[in-house]
């Protein structure tokens, strides 16, 4: 049985994110034998929202077979030409056909084609967009005529809404993973009929932040109700959590999933005050 290990990684937040997974990623994959990579990147701006064309190069460059988004892809407007034109970052295929973009691809992994799909929740989030439900329905139509290995970034809210999906789609897609809440959960398995599962991946960022923020400006909004000003947190220790998943390469079906999350105590994280240039 021939079998291949894809890594999932969860929202890599700001500078830290990205200098974190860059330590950190070759090592990662050498451990655990990974032959493809999948990083959400919705956060990965100097800001902690949006990514742009360089951090999209950044993420090329470093391994990620494909970065999946979510609701904050469209912050940075200079992204959308890049979405229009290429199809290694994903913005959720539920948004409007007008958007820029699309919301699935393939990749090429050990001679066998790999699909990737992002999906945006609307529970407590946008509730104007398409239903993410109806919408993969429609994507397998088109993605299992090209390959029975398929993985699902579902970028959502609740954990209800998550589990729903992954659900749904056992015995239909590879992996269902969730990602926007940062928290890495302990709920990773493979469902009945062979999908595996996780309700959050966690995030790439500052251990002692807030989802990656820095945790002083949001206490004190919490205490006076005041608008503040996220800032992403660069102080150590700093972690990187996903799962990696084994999948069988004749069914599609998953053999294994294991969490990861690694702590660096001592990441170094300069400044980097031109990530919006081309």
């Amino acid at each position: 049985m021939k079998s291949m290990r894809v890594l999932l990684i969860g929202d890599v937040v700001g500078n830290t994110g990205r200098t974190m997974l860059q330590k950190h990623i070759n090592r990662i994959k050498a451990d655990f034998s990974i032959d493809a990579v999948i990083a959400n990147g919705e956060n990965s701006s100097s800001q902690g929202r949006g990514i742009t064309p360089r951090i999209a190069r950044f993420f090329k460059h470093n391994s990620v077979d494909v970065v999946t988004t979510g609701n904050h892809v469209w912050r940075k407007k200079e992204i959308y030409a890049y979405l229009a034109t290429n199809h290694d970052v994903l913005r959720p295929a539920n948004f409007p056909t007008d958007a820029p973009g699309v919301g699935f691809t393939t990749f090429t992994c050990k001679n066998t084609l790999i699909g990737v799909v992002n999906l945006q929740g609307r529970v407590f989030m946008q509730d104007h967009i398409d239903c993410p439900f109806k919408t993969i329905k429609t994507i397998l139509t088109y993605l299992k005529s090209k390959t029975d290995i398929i993985f699902v970034d579902f970028h959502a809210e609740t954990t209800s809404e998550k589990m729903a999906m992954g659900h749904y789609l056992d015995g239909k897609v590879s992996a269902v993973v969730g990602t926007h809440t940062h928290v890495q959960t302990a709920d990773e398995r493979i469902l009945p009929a062979g999908t595996a599962f996780i309700s959050d991946l966690g995030m790439v960022g500052s251990l002692n932040s807030m989802l990656g923020m820095k945790k002083e400006p949001i206490i004190d909004h919490f205490l006076k109700a005041l608008p503040t000003k996220f800032e992403v947190d660069t102080s150590s220790p700093v972690q990187l959590c996903g799962v990696w998943v084994e999948i069988d390469m004749a069914s599609g079906k998953a053999l294994r999933i294991e969490r990861i999350r690694v702590i660096d105590t001592a990441l170094q994280v300069g400044t980097d005050e031109d990530d919006d240039k081309q």
